[in-house]
């Protein structure tokens, strides 16, 4: 009995994760408003449908770039820039940490390498603080839904907040903060692939077969991940935009003042969507009445609060540098807010 039962629950199992995947909301919200407000429901369907292709363009330019990146074994340059005197490291990992082409479980390893080689923990700070926040898909993504200066705004923001965080961390522990902030780790594997220390890049990655294998899996995995979330973004953005009132917005996170900003950073810490989410539903948030500078401020905390990258600092570090890390993304959340507010 015991053999049919583990036979049976392999499909329950396979259809079960099927059912988590964001296709299954993708495809029930249209069947949703078809039974409850048919009406809506072509211009629902043709809104989301406008959005996405409108954004392929930059999905195809963003996929064939990562993909690049991964065939090269692009990380192996991204680790050079943890070697030399502190505050160059500090520069540099805040500028490379957009450039990371890291899937979430090889974060983990690659930091801790770094801080095994002896790289200082400022710098790994800022690596840490910019890395989720900007990466060259998101880049692109974010221009399609919000336009190229909320894009370069971002990209700015995330350098901005690894130097914060960064320098912020050297002035600590030279107060004597933080002598031992780490935690034991015991570094596995993840399946992701090798180690980011091993080997150079190759940038003419063609030429190797085993590299040209690498990039057409990176190509198909990463265009079949983005399609798949972008499919749900466009939809729930047209759900957000015919059906919630754009006085709710702008009453909780529109208008002037640093209170929106601040709102909009601390809400959007627990309520994180991944970046790829993230951008058309600001776009539907920003006409529904959203304040620039909020939409700023909820970016940039969510990417810091998202999953991967908490778990990449919890798992390294003693708590107190984690509340740290905390404290960094969600006041410079604010003040990237405040000064994009400004001059937006």
């Amino acid at each position: 009995m015991s053999d049919i039962a583990a036979k049976q629950s392999v499909p329950f199992t396979s259809t079960l994760k099927r059912l988590k995947s964001p296709w299954t909301i993708t495809i029930a919200i249209p069947i949703l408003v078809a039974i409850l407000d048919v009406t809506n429901l072509v211009p629902i369907v043709e809104f989301a449908v406008i959005a996405f292709l409108n954004t392929l363009p930059y999905v195809l330019f963003a996929v064939i770039l990562i993909a690049s990146l991964k065939a090269a074994g692009a990380e192996a340059s991204i680790a050079r820039a943890f070697q030399g005197r502190k505050n160059y490291m500090i520069l540099l990992a805040a500028l490379f940490g957009g450039l990371a082409p890291f899937c979430s479980c090889e974060v983990i390893p690659f930091i801790a390498g770094l801080l095994a080689v002896g790289a200082p923990l400022s710098a790994v700070m800022a690596f840490w603080l910019s890395s989720p926040l900007i990466d060259p898909p998101t880049l692109l993504i974010t221009a399609a839904a919000l336009g190229w200066p909320f894009a370069i705004g971002k990209a700015v923001s995330a350098v901005a907040l690894g130097l914060f965080g960064g320098f912020a961390m050297k002035l600590l522990i030279g107060t004597g903060q933080f002598s031992q902030p780490l935690r034991q780790y015991q570094q596995k594997g993840c399946g992701c692939g090798p180690n980011p220390f091993d080997g150079k890049p190759q940038w003419k990655f063609w030429q190797e077969e085993n590299r040209r294998n690498t990039f057409k899996i990176e190509f198909i995995d990463n265009a079949l991940f983005l399609v798949k979330w972008l499919a749900l973004a466009y939809m729930l953005e047209a759900i957000l935009v015919t059906y919630v009132p754009a006085s709710l917005i702008a009453g909780v996170v529109g208008g002037e003042g640093i209170v929106p900003i601040a709102t909009a950073a601390i809400v959007g810490m627990p309520a994180y969507l991944n970046s790829y989410i993230a951008p058309p539903l600001l776009s539907g948030l920003m006409d529904q009445g959203m304040s620039a500078g909020a939409a700023m401020a909820f970016m940039v905390a969510g990417a810091v609060s998202s999953v991967p990258a908490m778990a990449a600092v919890w798992s390294l570090v003693k708590p107190k540098v984690f509340s740290a890390y905390l404290i960094f993304g969600v006041s410079g959340a604010i003040i990237s807010g405040v000064i994009f507010q400004l001059i937006a």
